[in-house]
């Protein structure tokens, strides 16, 4: 695979299917390098999930509101204030406590632990933490990804010709073979449009 390629991303942080496909796609980009740009891209299950009706927003609800997942968000977008590579570091330092350390992702511990294991800036981090502004923009993620692209679950890949895909992947592919199913997997998705689903059935148990 030599052309670049450019991928978002939409996830939630509670999603193990995100946390595998976070790994994979570390794995891969450690051989691709910059031939591979992945943008992550907010978008709440809490939100699709909701029983309170079409004019309820997570982001719009006040400090005080049990949100399971709203403040894994903010802290992304603090990270993110300080850098694409900022975000990136926190990013799989949170997936790493919410799936192998069995941390709760929203609580500000947590948050402020990935922070410095990412090794951000924890004053900055703090006050953008604080900065309740900075939620709309998990609104503009969501609502782009429900309007433009129909995405309906996580992680959902769209790539810059529209093509699509939502994959389940759990543990992430081995080192060895996580370049080749990238490699498969991009092919299927824009180069074979009319394949709508994959799915393996589930064995009987005895």
């Amino acid at each position: 695979m030599s052309e670049k390629i450019e991928v978002e991303v939409f996830y939630d942080y509670g999603c193990p299917y995100v946390h595998a496909a976070a790994v994979w796609i570390d794995k891969v980009k450690a051989s691709l390098g910059d031939r591979l740009q992945v943008k992550w891209r907010y978008f709440p299950l809490e939100q699709v999930n909701s029983v309170e009706g079409p004019e309820w927003k997570l982001w719009e609800q006040p400090a005080d509101y049990k949100s399971r997942g709203r403040d894994a968000f903010h802290g992304a977008i603090a990270a993110r204030n300080q850098g694409e590579d900022a975000f990136e570091r926190f990013h799989l330092a949170l997936l790493h406590a919410k799936h192998v350390e069995g941390k709760e992702h929203s609580r500000r511990e947590t948050l402020l632990e990935a922070a410095k294991a990412a090794n951000l800036d924890l004053a900055r981090f703090e006050r953008d933490l604080d900065d309740r502004s900075l939620l709309a923009k998990i609104g503009t993620d969501f609502e782009e990804a429900r309007e433009h692209y129909g995405v309906f679950g996580t992680p959902t890949f769209v790539f810059p010709d529209g093509a699509s895909a939502y994959i389940k992947m759990r543990p992430a592919a081995p080192s060895e073979d996580a370049v080749a199913v990238f490699e498969d997997f991009v092919e299927t998705v824009q180069g074979r449009p009319y394949i709508a689903e994959i799915k393996r059935p589930s064995k009987p148990t005895s």
